[in-house]
């Protein structure tokens, strides 16, 4: 048989060390890519670590020192853009850059948030503590306030010593003014604030009109600013305004005149404090507003009167009195006639001396001065219209 052919062995070819990959031999290259990125990414965190602690520095920590004193005073005028009132902000030295105040509003949504007014900045506040007053709206708020019975001559006073105010004003008419609180803004004219209170008195004036009562004896809207005028000024409770208009109304009613005292010292100062007794000279002096010696009403108001006192003109109560004087406690007594009216001037001259230490007997008194019938002292005389009224003039009709 015939053996079969044998296989040649397979020759072994040696290839060099060298030149055989070693396992695994990639990953080095890989390793090296990663640290890198992890280092550059740990020194872009700390960048950025470094970037918000400068950020939260600059929002939270202290901000410019004021240039005078502990605060500064900023005014945002309304309709001002983020823009305007950075630069605003950055020129009255209350922040340190206009752009991070811009990044800071616009990040936190208080660009659409800010409130035109006024503002006190404290001294070294933060930016964010800036922000923030400019977000609630703590602006810094002025007025003024008319009292009622306050001449004209005295609210000019008022206004020209409010420092936020500016330029000159005339003496309005007298009785032209609604006496209130009014606030007002740093700049505005004096004159803009009379004007103000000259539109509320006109207002005012026509609603209370509206409602008056056939009892009031005003005839015209100004007729009832000159007779509150009156009434506000004779006495300061607001509970007796009706029993003094009531007292007032009575004695136009008669034909008496109204004898008020402090028509006598309208006629001297002009709506400024007399500071003492009025004195018999000035009881007999001629002036337009003396009611001791004038009938009827006087010529305008001797101050601008309050709403219940023009309530108590238009609308006053029935009453028999045409006479009062003080009572020793702030308040007045009433009378129906001369002579009981009288007898409560002897009780408050007896007050009068009470409280002056003076022995019985004795009167207290000012050097040249009177008081009147009407007023907060002794009667001196009989004046003119006393005469018709001794009778008991009844109801008011």
């Amino acid at each position: 048989m015939a053996k079969a052919p044998s296989r040649r062995p397979t020759p072994k070819v040696r290839i060099p060390k060298s030149r055989v990959p070693k396992r695994g031999g990639g990953g080095g290259a890989k390793s090296s890519l990663g640290v890198g990125l992890i280092t550059a990414a740990g020194t872009l965190g700390v960048f950025v670590a470094a970037a918000l602690i400068g950020l939260w520095v600059v929002y939270w920590g202290p901000g410019p020192s004021a240039r005078e004193g502990e605060a500064t005073i900023v005014t945002l005028p309304s309709g001002a853009g983020v823009s305007a009132i950075a630069a605003n902000l950055k020129s009255a030295g209350v922040i340190r850059s206009t752009d991070l105040f811009r990044a800071a509003v616009s990040l936190s949504g208080a660009d659409r948030k800010i409130r035109a007014g006024e503002y006190e900045v404290p001294s070294g506040a933060s930016l964010a503590t800036v922000v923030g007053l400019l977000v609630d709206g703590k602006a810094v708020r002025h007025y003024v306030t008319l009292p009622e019975g306050w001449s004209s001559a005295q609210a000019v006073d008022i206004l020209m010593k409010q420092p936020v105010l500016t330029g000159e004003v005339e003496v309005p008419p007298e009785g032209s003014l609604w006496p209130d609180t009014y606030e007002v803004s740093r700049g505005e004219t004096r004159a803009s604030v009379v004007a103000r209170m000259q539109r509320a008195a006109t207002s005012k004036l026509a609603a209370l009109w509206a409602q008056r009562s056939p009892n009031t004896i005003v005839t015209t809207p100004e007729e009832a600013m000159v007779l509150a005028s009156i009434v506000e000024k004779e006495t300061g409770l607001a509970s007796e305004r009706p029993q003094v208009a009531a007292v007032f109304t009575n004695r136009l009613r008669l034909g008496m005149r109204l004898e008020s005292d402090p028509t006598i010292v309208y006629g001297v100062t002009k709506g400024r404090p007399l500071g003492r007794g009025i004195r018999a000279s000035e009881l007999r002096a001629q002036t337009p507003w003396n009611t001791y010696l004038i009938d009827g009403l006087p010529p305008t108001p001797i101050a601008n009167p309050g709403e219940e006192a023009l309530k108590a003109v238009l609308n006053p109560p029935r009453s028999e009195y045409v006479f009062f004087v003080a009572d020793g406690t702030g308040g007045h007594v009433f009378a129906r006639t001369y002579p009981e009216h009288l007898l409560n001037v002897a009780r408050w001259r007896e007050i009068e001396r009470r409280k002056a230490g003076l022995p019985p007997g004795q009167t207290a008194s000012v050097p040249g001065a009177a008081t009147t019938p009407m007023g907060e002292g002794a009667v001196v005389e009989t004046p003119a219209g006393a005469a018709v009224i001794t009778m008991n003039p009844g109801p008011a009709r």
